[in-house]
Protein backbone atom coordinates (compact mmCIF):
# COMPACT_ATOMS: atom_id res chain seq x y z
CA UNK A 1 0.00 0.00 0.00
CA UNK A 2 1.21 3.50 -0.76
CA UNK A 3 2.29 5.46 2.32
CA UNK A 4 4.32 8.58 2.93
CA UNK A 5 8.04 8.10 2.55
CA UNK A 6 9.58 9.69 5.68
CA UNK A 7 12.66 10.65 3.65
CA UNK A 8 10.54 12.46 1.05
CA UNK A 9 9.04 15.95 1.26
CA UNK A 10 6.11 14.92 -0.93
CA UNK A 11 3.11 12.72 -0.33
CA UNK A 12 2.77 9.37 -2.03
CA UNK A 13 -0.17 8.71 -4.34
CA UNK A 14 -3.38 8.36 -2.27
CA UNK A 15 -4.62 4.85 -1.62
CA UNK A 16 -7.12 3.52 -4.13
CA UNK A 17 -9.85 0.89 -3.96
CA UNK A 18 -7.38 -1.44 -5.73
CA UNK A 19 -4.82 -0.90 -2.92
CA UNK A 20 -7.41 -1.56 -0.23
CA UNK A 21 -8.64 -4.71 -2.01
CA UNK A 22 -5.08 -6.07 -2.22
CA UNK A 23 -4.42 -5.41 1.47
CA UNK A 24 -7.76 -6.90 2.56
CA UNK A 25 -7.48 -9.84 0.19
CA UNK A 26 -10.88 -9.26 -1.37
CA UNK A 27 -12.30 -8.26 -4.75
CA UNK A 28 -12.60 -4.61 -5.84
CA UNK A 29 -16.40 -4.92 -5.88
CA UNK A 30 -16.39 -6.08 -2.26
CA UNK A 31 -14.43 -2.98 -1.22
CA UNK A 32 -16.86 -0.71 -3.11
CA UNK A 33 -19.84 -2.33 -1.41
CA UNK A 34 -18.20 -2.24 2.02
CA UNK A 35 -17.41 1.47 1.73
CA UNK A 36 -21.11 2.05 0.97
CA UNK A 37 -22.19 -0.12 3.96
CA UNK A 38 -23.91 -2.53 1.58
CA UNK A 39 -25.86 -5.35 3.30
CA UNK A 40 -24.42 -7.70 0.66
CA UNK A 41 -21.13 -7.73 2.64
CA UNK A 42 -21.06 -9.23 6.14
CA UNK A 43 -20.57 -6.74 8.98
CA UNK A 44 -17.17 -8.02 10.08
CA UNK A 45 -15.74 -7.63 6.57
CA UNK A 46 -17.28 -4.16 6.23
CA UNK A 47 -15.66 -2.99 9.47
CA UNK A 48 -12.27 -4.49 8.51
CA UNK A 49 -12.28 -2.86 5.06
CA UNK A 50 -13.39 0.51 6.44
CA UNK A 51 -10.63 0.34 9.06
CA UNK A 52 -8.03 -0.36 6.37
CA UNK A 53 -9.41 2.53 4.30
CA UNK A 54 -9.20 4.95 7.24
CA UNK A 55 -5.64 3.92 8.08
CA UNK A 56 -4.65 4.37 4.45
CA UNK A 57 -6.19 7.85 4.35
CA UNK A 58 -8.61 6.81 1.62
CA UNK A 59 -11.10 9.48 0.56
CA UNK A 60 -14.16 8.78 -1.54
CA UNK A 61 -14.07 10.52 -4.91
CA UNK A 62 -17.17 12.68 -5.30
CA UNK A 63 -16.78 12.55 -9.08
CA UNK A 64 -16.53 8.77 -9.11
CA UNK A 65 -19.48 8.44 -6.75
CA UNK A 66 -21.62 10.70 -8.93
CA UNK A 67 -20.96 8.43 -11.93
CA UNK A 68 -22.51 5.56 -9.98
CA UNK A 69 -25.35 7.38 -8.21
CA UNK A 70 -25.99 9.97 -10.96
CA UNK A 71 -26.11 12.53 -8.15
CA UNK A 72 -23.55 15.24 -7.45
CA UNK A 73 -24.88 16.09 -3.97
CA UNK A 74 -24.61 19.76 -4.91
CA UNK A 75 -27.18 22.56 -5.15
CA UNK A 76 -26.80 25.72 -7.23
CA UNK A 77 -28.16 28.95 -5.75
CA UNK A 78 -28.58 32.05 -7.94
CA UNK A 79 -28.82 35.31 -5.98
CA UNK A 80 -29.33 38.87 -7.17
CA UNK A 81 -26.53 40.36 -5.07
CA UNK A 82 -24.44 38.63 -2.43
CA UNK A 83 -24.15 41.97 -0.56
CA UNK A 84 -27.93 42.14 -0.04
CA UNK A 85 -28.74 41.41 3.64
CA UNK A 86 -31.95 39.63 2.57
CA UNK A 87 -29.91 37.25 0.42
CA UNK A 88 -27.63 36.45 3.36
CA UNK A 89 -30.59 35.37 5.49
CA UNK A 90 -32.12 33.22 2.75
CA UNK A 91 -28.83 31.52 1.84
CA UNK A 92 -28.22 30.76 5.51
CA UNK A 93 -31.48 28.79 5.61
CA UNK A 94 -30.68 26.98 2.36
CA UNK A 95 -27.21 25.98 3.53
CA UNK A 96 -28.45 24.87 6.94
CA UNK A 97 -30.97 22.45 5.42
CA UNK A 98 -28.64 21.30 2.65
CA UNK A 99 -25.89 20.50 5.16
CA UNK A 100 -28.31 18.43 7.25
CA UNK A 101 -28.82 16.22 4.18
CA UNK A 102 -25.17 15.99 3.16
CA UNK A 103 -25.45 18.45 0.27
CA UNK A 104 -23.07 21.24 -0.73
CA UNK A 105 -24.18 24.65 -2.00
CA UNK A 106 -22.65 26.60 -4.89
CA UNK A 107 -23.47 30.32 -5.00
CA UNK A 108 -23.60 32.57 -8.08
CA UNK A 109 -24.49 36.24 -8.48
CA UNK A 110 -26.91 37.35 -11.24
CA UNK A 111 -26.58 41.10 -10.48
CA UNK A 112 -30.38 41.20 -11.04
CA UNK A 113 -29.72 40.86 -14.81
CA UNK A 114 -32.26 38.55 -16.53
CA UNK A 115 -29.86 37.32 -19.22
CA UNK A 116 -27.15 36.58 -16.69
CA UNK A 117 -29.65 34.78 -14.45
CA UNK A 118 -30.57 32.32 -17.21
CA UNK A 119 -26.91 31.93 -18.19
CA UNK A 120 -25.94 31.08 -14.60
CA UNK A 121 -28.82 28.59 -14.27
CA UNK A 122 -27.69 26.84 -17.44
CA UNK A 123 -24.08 26.77 -16.22
CA UNK A 124 -25.26 25.07 -13.05
CA UNK A 125 -27.10 22.49 -15.13
CA UNK A 126 -23.95 21.84 -17.18
CA UNK A 127 -22.07 21.24 -13.94
CA UNK A 128 -24.69 18.60 -13.09
CA UNK A 129 -25.97 20.09 -9.85
CA UNK A 130 -28.92 18.14 -8.42
CA UNK A 131 -31.16 21.20 -8.13
CA UNK A 132 -31.23 24.99 -8.50
CA UNK A 133 -32.76 27.68 -6.27
CA UNK A 134 -33.17 31.16 -7.77
CA UNK A 135 -33.83 34.08 -5.41
CA UNK A 136 -35.85 37.10 -6.59
CA UNK A 137 -35.93 35.78 -10.16
CA UNK A 138 -36.22 38.47 -12.84
CA UNK A 139 -37.21 35.96 -15.54
CA UNK A 140 -39.54 33.56 -13.73
CA UNK A 141 -41.95 33.12 -16.66
CA UNK A 142 -39.12 32.07 -18.96
CA UNK A 143 -38.42 29.00 -16.84
CA UNK A 144 -41.68 27.40 -18.01
CA UNK A 145 -40.40 26.53 -21.52
CA UNK A 146 -36.94 25.85 -20.08
CA UNK A 147 -38.29 23.15 -17.76
CA UNK A 148 -38.90 20.82 -20.71
CA UNK A 149 -35.24 21.10 -21.76
CA UNK A 150 -33.41 21.40 -18.44
CA UNK A 151 -32.77 18.13 -16.66
CA UNK A 152 -32.56 19.70 -13.20
CA UNK A 153 -35.41 20.89 -10.92
CA UNK A 154 -35.68 24.61 -10.17
CA UNK A 155 -37.32 26.34 -7.20
CA UNK A 156 -37.97 30.09 -7.40
CA UNK A 157 -37.84 32.07 -4.15
CA UNK A 158 -39.64 35.45 -4.18
CA UNK A 159 -40.09 35.29 -7.95
CA UNK A 160 -40.30 38.86 -9.30
CA UNK A 161 -42.42 38.22 -12.41
CA UNK A 162 -45.86 36.55 -12.47
CA UNK A 163 -45.61 33.04 -13.91
CA UNK A 164 -47.01 29.56 -13.62
CA UNK A 165 -43.89 27.85 -12.33
CA UNK A 166 -44.02 24.41 -10.81
CA UNK A 167 -42.22 25.17 -7.57
CA UNK A 168 -41.98 28.51 -5.75
CA UNK A 169 -41.72 30.06 -2.29
CA UNK A 170 -43.08 33.59 -1.89
CA UNK A 171 -43.86 36.02 0.91
CA UNK A 172 -47.58 36.78 1.19
CA UNK A 173 -47.06 40.38 0.08
CA UNK A 174 -50.68 41.55 -0.13
CA UNK A 175 -51.62 40.49 3.39
CA UNK A 176 -48.37 41.82 4.84
CA UNK A 177 -48.94 45.21 3.20
CA UNK A 178 -52.53 45.24 4.41
CA UNK A 179 -51.27 44.76 7.96
CA UNK A 180 -48.66 47.53 7.63
CA UNK A 181 -51.11 50.08 6.20
CA UNK A 182 -53.81 49.15 8.70
CA UNK A 183 -51.32 49.78 11.49
CA UNK A 184 -50.80 53.34 10.28
CA UNK A 185 -54.54 53.87 9.90
CA UNK A 186 -55.15 52.56 13.43
CA UNK A 187 -52.73 55.20 14.71
CA UNK A 188 -54.93 57.86 13.10
CA UNK A 189 -53.03 58.59 9.88
CA UNK A 190 -55.14 59.68 6.92
CA UNK A 191 -52.48 60.82 4.44
CA UNK A 192 -50.46 57.65 3.99
CA UNK A 193 -47.97 57.44 1.13
CA UNK A 194 -46.52 54.39 -0.59
CA UNK A 195 -42.95 54.55 -1.85
CA UNK A 196 -42.41 51.59 -4.17
CA UNK A 197 -39.93 50.26 -6.72
CA UNK A 198 -40.05 51.62 -10.25
CA UNK A 199 -38.88 48.42 -11.96
CA UNK A 200 -42.33 46.81 -11.94
CA UNK A 201 -41.52 43.69 -9.96
CA UNK A 202 -44.26 41.39 -8.72
CA UNK A 203 -43.40 42.08 -5.09
CA UNK A 204 -43.93 45.82 -5.63
CA UNK A 205 -47.25 45.27 -7.43
CA UNK A 206 -48.52 43.06 -4.62
CA UNK A 207 -47.40 45.40 -1.83
CA UNK A 208 -48.99 48.32 -3.64
CA UNK A 209 -52.19 46.27 -4.01
CA UNK A 210 -52.26 45.62 -0.26
CA UNK A 211 -51.79 49.33 0.42
CA UNK A 212 -54.68 50.24 -1.93
CA UNK A 213 -56.92 47.57 -0.43
CA UNK A 214 -56.30 48.83 3.10
CA UNK A 215 -57.19 52.41 2.10
CA UNK A 216 -60.40 51.22 0.45
CA UNK A 217 -61.41 49.08 3.40
CA UNK A 218 -60.73 52.00 5.77
CA UNK A 219 -62.75 54.44 3.70
CA UNK A 220 -59.76 56.63 2.84
CA UNK A 221 -59.64 58.23 -0.62
CA UNK A 222 -56.74 57.19 -2.85
CA UNK A 223 -54.49 60.09 -3.81
CA UNK A 224 -52.09 59.28 -6.69
CA UNK A 225 -49.84 62.12 -5.53
CA UNK A 226 -49.05 60.01 -2.46
CA UNK A 227 -47.45 57.26 -4.55
CA UNK A 228 -43.78 57.57 -5.47
CA UNK A 229 -41.16 55.15 -6.75
CA UNK A 230 -37.49 54.66 -5.97
CA UNK A 231 -35.13 51.91 -7.06
CA UNK A 232 -35.22 49.69 -4.00
CA UNK A 233 -32.00 51.30 -2.73
CA UNK A 234 -31.36 54.13 -0.24
CA UNK A 235 -30.24 56.61 -2.91
CA UNK A 236 -33.38 56.25 -5.01
CA UNK A 237 -35.61 56.60 -1.97
CA UNK A 238 -33.94 59.85 -0.92
CA UNK A 239 -34.99 61.51 -4.19
CA UNK A 240 -38.48 59.99 -4.14
CA UNK A 241 -39.27 61.02 -0.55
CA UNK A 242 -38.13 64.56 -1.33
CA UNK A 243 -40.95 64.81 -3.89
CA UNK A 244 -43.51 63.55 -1.37
CA UNK A 245 -42.34 65.97 1.33
CA UNK A 246 -42.57 68.87 -1.14
CA UNK A 247 -46.32 68.35 -1.66
CA UNK A 248 -48.66 71.14 -0.43
CA UNK A 249 -50.16 68.49 1.87
CA UNK A 250 -47.32 66.07 2.55
CA UNK A 251 -48.00 62.61 4.01
CA UNK A 252 -47.97 62.03 7.74
CA UNK A 253 -46.84 58.43 7.22
CA UNK A 254 -45.04 56.44 4.52
CA UNK A 255 -45.07 52.71 3.83
CA UNK A 256 -41.91 51.64 1.97
CA UNK A 257 -41.34 48.83 -0.51
CA UNK A 258 -38.33 47.63 1.50
CA UNK A 259 -36.10 48.53 4.43
CA UNK A 260 -33.27 49.83 2.25
CA UNK A 261 -35.67 52.42 0.81
CA UNK A 262 -36.80 53.37 4.31
CA UNK A 263 -33.18 53.85 5.40
CA UNK A 264 -32.45 56.31 2.60
CA UNK A 265 -35.70 58.19 3.15
CA UNK A 266 -35.05 58.53 6.88
CA UNK A 267 -31.81 60.35 6.16
CA UNK A 268 -33.59 62.75 3.79
CA UNK A 269 -36.38 63.33 6.32
CA UNK A 270 -33.83 64.32 8.98
CA UNK A 271 -31.97 66.48 6.48
CA UNK A 272 -35.16 68.52 6.13
CA UNK A 273 -35.38 69.03 9.87
CA UNK A 274 -38.31 66.65 10.39
CA UNK A 275 -38.59 64.21 13.25
CA UNK A 276 -39.48 60.52 13.09
CA UNK A 277 -42.15 59.69 14.18
CA UNK A 278 -43.24 63.06 15.62
CA UNK A 279 -43.58 64.66 12.18
CA UNK A 280 -43.80 61.58 9.95
CA UNK A 281 -44.14 57.85 10.62
CA UNK A 282 -42.12 55.30 8.66
CA UNK A 283 -42.77 51.60 7.95
CA UNK A 284 -40.39 49.34 6.03
CA UNK A 285 -40.50 45.80 4.66
CA UNK A 286 -38.02 42.92 5.25
CA UNK A 287 -36.82 43.47 8.85
CA UNK A 288 -33.14 43.54 8.06
CA UNK A 289 -30.88 43.00 11.07
CA UNK A 290 -29.92 46.68 11.24
CA UNK A 291 -33.54 47.86 11.65
CA UNK A 292 -33.64 47.28 15.39
CA UNK A 293 -30.53 49.45 15.84
CA UNK A 294 -31.69 52.50 13.89
CA UNK A 295 -32.68 55.73 15.62
CA UNK A 296 -35.55 55.31 16.01
CA UNK A 297 -35.81 51.52 15.54
CA UNK A 298 -37.81 50.81 12.38
CA UNK A 299 -41.34 49.45 12.32
CA UNK A 300 -41.33 46.94 9.47
CA UNK A 301 -42.75 43.74 8.01
CA UNK A 302 -40.55 40.79 8.85
CA UNK A 303 -39.82 38.35 6.06
CA UNK A 304 -38.75 35.03 7.64
CA UNK A 305 -35.67 34.88 5.42
CA UNK A 306 -33.99 31.85 6.97
CA UNK A 307 -37.31 29.97 7.07
CA UNK A 308 -37.95 30.77 3.40
CA UNK A 309 -34.51 29.47 2.49
CA UNK A 310 -35.21 26.26 4.40
CA UNK A 311 -38.58 25.88 2.65
CA UNK A 312 -37.00 26.29 -0.78
CA UNK A 313 -34.39 23.63 0.04
CA UNK A 314 -37.03 21.32 1.51
CA UNK A 315 -39.05 21.70 -1.69
CA UNK A 316 -36.04 20.49 -3.69
CA UNK A 317 -35.66 17.54 -1.31
CA UNK A 318 -39.30 16.61 -1.90
CA UNK A 319 -38.68 16.72 -5.65
CA UNK A 320 -35.66 14.45 -5.22
CA UNK A 321 -37.90 12.04 -3.29
CA UNK A 322 -40.28 11.85 -6.23
CA UNK A 323 -42.96 14.45 -5.42
CA UNK A 324 -44.90 15.06 -8.62
CA UNK A 325 -47.28 17.87 -7.65
CA UNK A 326 -46.15 21.47 -7.86
CA UNK A 327 -45.54 23.59 -4.79
CA UNK A 328 -46.60 27.25 -4.56
CA UNK A 329 -45.84 28.19 -0.96
CA UNK A 330 -47.01 31.52 0.47
CA UNK A 331 -45.18 32.48 3.65
CA UNK A 332 -46.91 34.98 5.98
CA UNK A 333 -45.04 38.12 6.98
CA UNK A 334 -45.09 39.55 10.51
CA UNK A 335 -45.54 43.22 11.37
CA UNK A 336 -42.86 44.26 13.87
CA UNK A 337 -43.92 47.48 15.59
CA UNK A 338 -41.07 49.64 16.85
CA UNK A 339 -40.57 53.35 17.51
CA UNK A 340 -40.66 54.78 13.98
CA UNK A 341 -44.49 54.95 14.00
CA UNK A 342 -46.80 57.02 16.21
CA UNK A 343 -50.09 58.95 15.91
CA UNK A 344 -49.92 62.06 13.69
CA UNK A 345 -49.55 65.40 15.46
CA UNK A 346 -53.13 66.42 14.84
CA UNK A 347 -54.35 63.22 16.51
CA UNK A 348 -52.08 63.49 19.55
Amino acid sequence: MNVRNPNSSTLAKPASIKDIARTAGVAHSTVSRALRNSPLVNRETVERIQRIAREAGYRTSAAARSLVTRRSDTIGVVVTNIADPFVAGVVSGIEETADQHGLSVFLANSNAEPEREIRVARKFEERRVDGIIVTASRVGAQYVPLFSHMQVPIVLLNNQHPSQVAHSVMIANVQASLDATRHLMALGHRRIAYLGDRFGYQSDAERYAGYRQALEEGGLPFDPLLVAHGDGKPEGAEAAIADLLALPQPPTAVFFYNDLSALGAMRQIRHRGLRIPADISVVGFDDLYICQYLNPPLTTVRQPMRQMGRMAMETLLQIFAGAESGHDIKVPGELIVRQSTAPPKESS
